[in-house]
């Protein structure tokens, strides 16, 4: 049988594998809540957060002579070890949990002090010289230690998700200058509607991952203003004297962030504003990132029997009984991550409102969705990217033939002969399957070289 140690809580005695860095607390908690399978070491993120929140409060108190420089220290190095990724299979509290996060604030506070107690010399379990809560937690209450890791963890994720967005943004962009001069036709409800240019088409994509990737920026700016100091309920209450104006300095400095306190910590520790805003930005993000994916769907389709105006990258067989069949799948699959962030969404609404008072309790299903959400997200901005924007042609001499052929062109004509005038050529355009250009010379409608500097596609595309 395994070596073990006795730990001691609230509840009573518990025997602790002598070979793990997490303690009773933990042990108790894990056993608790078996509910997704999926432990807090799947989120880094949050891990290497938690770790500098509990380093940061270490140097305070070094400040302020409450801790020894050596237990300090020690504390410091295993935060330290924990955000260059060691020991996060310590974290095994399920993601899912009752409590307000004490589970993943008690996860974190036991593995570094286990593993201070070894830089010092100790026995894990040895709590008599350095302590979970007395030690590594004080001045701290899970209910502002906890949200401040869950804002920067979420910080972090949305700064990854803002590179792989601008990787997006870049491939459209590239994409669009290469179709600068490919004409074609512009659609509105799915109607033949006046000529554009590809290139304008794909600029437009580009500048709405840009225009969405600023309002993410900005959400994610929020995070940065923490309730740390404000214990229980943001109050202070059990914070040593001067440890909330101590503390922030050294969450900065670790971080590289410039972290900040709130403004009123009790409204900070019950508020759910940030999440809310951030959960916002990223369904705005997704329902519009899923509508360019339709659209790339769209202008794909056939390659005989619809639009058939570009061609995607071919990656796979697209059907085990069609031969030849290729099918969009990477704007497809991007569509589902697209379609899970905007649930996310209704899931981040309810838990916000679901708190009560001072506190709330579903700050860890926030924190693991959105985590989820912006990962995800980043993923899928990437794969878009690499796997299918670089790749897109355009099927140039269709897109030529369907401009000269569209009854719309007849729009170009209106400023001279009226639009009712111009109604009738378009629809006898449709009937006859005449183009518009050859029926209006055919009426003499208008001088030669006017007809064709009015119904020049380039021109219709750039009017101004």
């Amino acid at each position: 049988m395994d070596s073990q140690r006795t730990e001691h809580d609230l509840i009573g005695d518990r025997l602790v594998p002598e070979d793990v860095y997490y303690g009773i607390h933990t042990l108790r908690a894990r056993d608790n809540f078996p509910l997704t399978g999926i432990p807090l070491s799947a989120h880094p993120e949050l891990v290497e957060a938690l770790a500098a929140v509990k380093a940061a409060a270490a140097a305070a108190h070094r400040d302020l002579g409450v801790l020894t420089s050596e237990q300090a220290d020690a504390v410091i190095r295993a935060c330290q070890e924990i955000r260059e990724g060691r020991l996060h299979d310590q974290f095994v509290v399920d993601v899912f949990q009752g409590g307000a996060g004490t589970s993943s604030n008690m996860n974190a506070n036991e593995v570094i002090a286990n593993r201070a107690l070894e830089l010092l010399g100790r026995e894990r379990g040895a709590y008599g010289h350095l302590h979970p809560n007395d030690d590594v937690n004080r001045s701290q209450s899970t209910n502002d230690a906890f949200p401040t890791a869950v804002k920067l963890a979420l910080h972090a994720a949305a700064g990854r998700l803002l590179d792989g967005m601008s990787e997006l943004a870049g491939a459209f962009t590239e994409r669009g200058g290469t179709f600068a001069k490919t004409v074609k036709l512009g659609r509105t409800q799915l109607q033949d509607a006046v000529p554009m240019t590809l290139g304008q088409e794909f600029d437009t994509f580009a500048l709405t991952v840009r225009d969405d990737a600023e309002v993410i920026t900005m959400a994610s700016g929020v995070l940065l203003e923490v309730n740390l100091g404000g214990t229980a309920i943001g109050t202070g209450l059990n914070a040593e004297a001067g440890f909330a104006q101590a503390v922030i300095p050294h969450l900065a400095a670790i971080t590289g962030l410039p972290v900040r306190p709130a403004r009123d910590l009790i409204e900070a520790t019950q508020g759910m504003g940030g999440f809310l805003q951030l959960s916002s930005a990223l369904k705005q993000y997704a329902v519009r990132l899923a509508k360019i994916c339709n659209d790339l769907r769209l202008l794909c389709s056939g390659p005989r029997a619809g639009l058939g105006e570009i061609r995607l990258p071919a990656l796979q067989a697209g059907s085990s009984i069609m031969p030849g069949k290729v099918n969009p799948v990477i704007p497809e699959a991007v569509n589902q991550v697209c379609f899970e962030v905007i649930g996310v969404d209704a899931s981040v609404c309810a838990a916000a409102q679901a708190g009560q008072l001072q506190l709330n309790a579903f700050e860890p299903l926030i924190v693991h969705l959105l985590l989820n959400s912006m990962n995800r997200l980043d993923a899928a901005s990437r794969l878009l990217a690499e796997r299918c924007v670089q790749g897109i042609e355009a099927n140039e001499q269709h897109l030529r033939e369907l401009v000269e052929g569209s009854a719309s062109l007849a729009t170009a004509l209106n400023p001279v002969i009226g639009y009712q005038r111009a109604t009738e050529l378009a629809q006898e355009s449709l009937d006859t399957g005449l183009s518009v250009r050859e029926l209006a010379r055919r009426r003499g409608l208008l001088p030669e070289e006017e007809l064709e500097a009015r119904l020049d596609p380039w021109t219709l595309a750039h009017p101004r």
